[in-house]
C-alpha cells in the first residue's frame, strides 16, 4: 500500500505531502491546482520517463519521494532486496530526483539502484490508469494483452513455446533468405578465396619466412665488407701471418697476464687482477677463433643471392593482397579455408534450413492453434465478466464480447495453416482480437473505438481492471479521470464500484466529479496559493463542514450554495448507506 508521497519542484508544486490510507481516496481540486501531478509523481516513482520539462521553473531538480508498504511474501519484495534495498519499519522508501538538464536518479530503500528496478516493481504494486489508458484500449495490441492477462497461464503457456519457436523461425528464414538471394555475390566470394588460397598455396610460404629472409639477404649483399672487416678484426686481435712483426691484442695481454703472474702471491688485490686479465685473454682467443669461423664461413653465392631475392619478391606478392606480413597471410589463408568451406556447402545448408522452416512452420501452427483454443475460451468469460460489471455501471443493458479472427493468406504466402486455412502470423499468435460493445439491446455489436462514446469508453475500461482485480489482483490502483465524459447515475454508479473495488484493495481517484469522490473514505483537497503554486500545506484531508463545502464546489461551482450544499450531504449519506 502507498502510504505517503513528497512531491517537491514538480509542475506546480513546490513543496507538498500527499498522505494515502486503505481503502478509497479522492484527490479533488480547481483545474490546473495539480491534482495530475499525483498521477504523474507516482508514475515516476515506478520508474516512468522522466521529462525535464516537469521540474518547476527556477529549480534545479524536482523530488518525489514515495514510502510503500510491501506484502512480505511478494516477489516486489525479494526483487528490492535483491537491489540491496532495507526497509523502514516494514516500508520500502522510493525516491526518484529530475534534474532541469534531464538526468534522472533512482534510490530503493536508501540504494542508488537503476530506474529499471522501479519498473520491475511495478507491475506487482500499483495499476495506474489515465485517460491515455482509455486510448490505448482502443488498439487492437491491448486488447489481445488484456485477453492474455485475463486468461493467464491458459495462454501464456503455450505463448512462450509459440513465441520462441517464432523468433527461431525468423532466424532460419532471414539466413535461407540470404543464402538463396546473395548466391551470385557468395558465388563471386568463393571464387576469390579459391584465388587466393590456390596463390598462397604455391608459394607455400612458412611461418616467420619472410624475416629470415630480410635478414639473409642484407647479409649476403654486403658480403665482401663483412669479410674484410672480419679478417681485420682478427689480425687485430690474433696477428696476421704474413705479418711477423706486428703487435696484436692477444700477444700483448698475455704479456700483461705474465708480467702480474710473477708477483701475485705478493699482493692479493694485484691477483685479482691477474686473474681478470687471463680472463680477458681466453675471452679474446674465443672471438678471435669464432672471427676466422665466420670468414671462412661467409657464403658470397650471387646466385644464393639472386634465389633469396626471388623468394622475397614471392611472399612480397603474397602480403601486398593478403596481409601485413607472412603471419598475417597464413592466418587469413585459414580463416578463408573456414569460410569457403561454408560457401562450398550452401546446397547442404538450403536443404537444411528448408527443411527446418517447414518443422518450425507445423510446430507453429499447432501451437497457435492451441492459442487461438485457450483464448477463445477466456473471451467468453471476460466478455460475460466485463458485462456484468457494466450492469454495475449504469449499462444494464450493454454487452460486451470478443471477437477472435485470422487473416487469410495466399497458399504461396508468409503464412502457416491452421485449420484448413492458410493464416498470416505474427510473434503473438495468428488472431486479432477487438472488444466489441453492444450499448443497448438490438445495437450491433460494434468496435469499441467506434461503438462507445468517451463516458462509456471509461466505464468500459474500468470495468475490466475490476474484472482483472478479481484474477490478477494488486495492493494499489490510481485512476486519473477515468471518470471523465461521465455525470448523473453513472457517475453514482462509478463512485460506487470503486469503494466496492476499494474493499479489497487500495484505490486512490483523481476525479472531478463530487458522484464519485462522496464515494471515498478519504478526500484530499489540492489547491494553490495566490502565486500560483502548491506548498506543503496545500494538500489537506477534507473532514466534516469542509469536505460538504468542497462537494458543493464541484456540483455548483458555489461553496455556500444552500442547494449545492443541500445535494453534497445527500450525496455523502447515500455513499454512507451503501458503505
Amino acid at each position: 500500500m502507498l502510504e505517503e508521497m513528497r512531491i517537491r519542484s514538480l509542475g506546480v508544486i513546490d513543496d507538498a505531502v500527499v498522505e494515502l490510507s486503505p481503502g478509497f481516496t479522492a484527490v479533488t481540486g480547481e483545474t490546473g491546482a495539480g491534482k495530475t501531478m499525483v498521477v504523474t509523481s507516482l508514475g515516476l516513482l515506478l520508474g516512468g520517463r522522466a521529462d525535464p520539462a516537469l521540474v518547476r521553473i527556477g529549480a534545479k531538480a524536482a523530488v518525489v519521494e514515495g514510502r510503500v508498504t510491501v506484502p512480505a511474501d511478494s516477489s516486489a519484495l525479494v526483487r528490492a532486496e535483491e537491489a540491496g534495498a532495507e526497509l523502514d519499519d516494514g516500508a520500502l522508501l522510493i525516491s526518484r530526483t529530475v534534474s532541469a538538464e534531464g538526468r534522472s536518479r533512482a534510490h530503493l530503500g536508501g540504494r542508488s539502484v537503476p530506474v529499471g528496478v522501479l519498473a520491475e516493481l511495478a507491475d506487482e504494486l500499483v495499476a495506474v490508469h489515465g485517460q491515455t489508458d482509455q486510448q490505448g484500449l482502443l488498439k487492437l495490441s491491448r486488447q489481445r494483452q488484456a485477453l492474455d492477462r485475463y486468461a493467464g497461464d491458459a495462454v501464456a503457456v503455450p505463448l512462450a513455446k509459440y513465441t520462441a519457436a517464432y523468433r527461431r523461425l525468423r532466424a532460419v528464414t532471414a539466413e535461407l533468405d540470404e543464402i538463396t538471394t546473395r548466391a551470385r555475390e557468395r558465388a563471386q566470394e568463393a571464387d576469390m578465396l579459391r584465388f587466393g588460397l590456390d596463390e598462397i598455396a604455391g608459394v607455400e610460404p612458412r611461418a616467420g619466412e619472410d624475416t629470415e629472409l630480410a635478414a639473409e639477404a642484407e647479409r649476403l649483399g654486403h658480403a665482401e665488407a663483412l669479410a674484410s672487416a672480419a679478417t681485420a678484426a682478427h689480425a687485430a686481435l690474433a696477428g696476421n701471418p704474413e705479418d711477423p712483426e706486428g703487435v696484436d691484442a692477444t700477444t700483448l695481454v698475455a704479456g700483461a697476464h705474465r708480467a702480474l703472474e710473477a708477483v701475485r702471491s705478493h699482493d692479493a688485490s694485484l691477483a685479482g687482477l691477474a686473474e681478470r686479465i687471463g680472463e680477458i685473454g681466453i675471452l679474446l682467443g674465443d672471438v678471435a677463433g669464432e672471427l676466422a669461423g665466420y670468414a671462412d664461413d661467409l657464403d658470397a653465392d650471387p646466385l644464393r643471392l639472386a634465389a633469396v631475392e626471388e623468394r622475397r619478391a614471392a611472399l612480397t606478392q603474397l602480403t601486398r593482397k593478403y596481409g601485413e606480413n607472412i603471419d598475417a597471410v597464413l592466418a587469413w589463408a585459414e580463416q578463408s579455408a573456414v569460410r569457403l568451406t561454408e560457401l562450398e556447402g550452401d546446397d547442404e545448408r538450403i536443404g537444411e534450413l528448408t527443411a527446418e522452416r517447414d518443422a518450425l512452420r507445423d510446430e507453429l501452427a499447432g501451437l497457435a492453434e492451441a492459442l487461438t483454443e485457450a483464448r477463445a475460451e477466456a473471451a467468453e468469460r471476460f466478455g460475460a465478466a466485463v458485462t456484468a460489471e457494466l450492469a454495475s455501471l449504469a449499462m444494464p443493458h450493454a454487452r460486451v464480447t470478443i471477437d477472435i479472427r485470422q487473416t487469410e493468406v495466399a497458399e504461396d504466402g508468409d503464412g502457416v495453416e491452421v485449420g484448413g486455412r492458410t493464416v498470416a502470423y505474427g510473434p503473438t499468435g495468428v488472431d486479432e482480437v477487438e472488444l466489441l460493445l453492444a450499448p443497448h439491446p438490438g445495437a450491433p455489436p460494434r468496435p469499441i473505438a467506434k461503438g462507445a462514446s468517451g463516458g462509456e469508453l471509461s466505464r468500459v475500461m474500468l470495468a475490466v481492471e475490476v474484472v482483472f482485480a478479481g484474477t490478477d489482483p494488486v495492493p494499489t490502483y490510481l485512476f486519473d479521470e477515468v471518470d471523465a465524459g461521465v455525470g448523473g447515475k453513472a457517475a453514482v454508479e462509478i463512485g460506487r464500484r470503486l469503494a466496492k473495488l476499494a474493499k479489497s484493495a487500495q484505490v486512490v481517484v483523481v476525479t472531478h466529479l463530487p458522484q464519485v469522490a462522496a464515494f471515498a473514505d478519504r478526500q484530499l483537497l489540492v489547491e494553490k496559493t495566490n502565486d500560483g503554486s502548491v506548498t506543503r500545506s496545500g494538500v489537506k484531508v477534507l473532514e466534516g463542514e469542509d469536505r460538504i463545502r468542497e462537494l458543493s464546489r464541484m456540483l455548483a461551482g458555489q461553496e455556500d450554495s444552500e442547494t449545492a450544499r443541500a445535494h453534497a450531504e445527500e450525496l455523502l449519506a447515500t455513499a454512507r448507506a451503501d458503505g
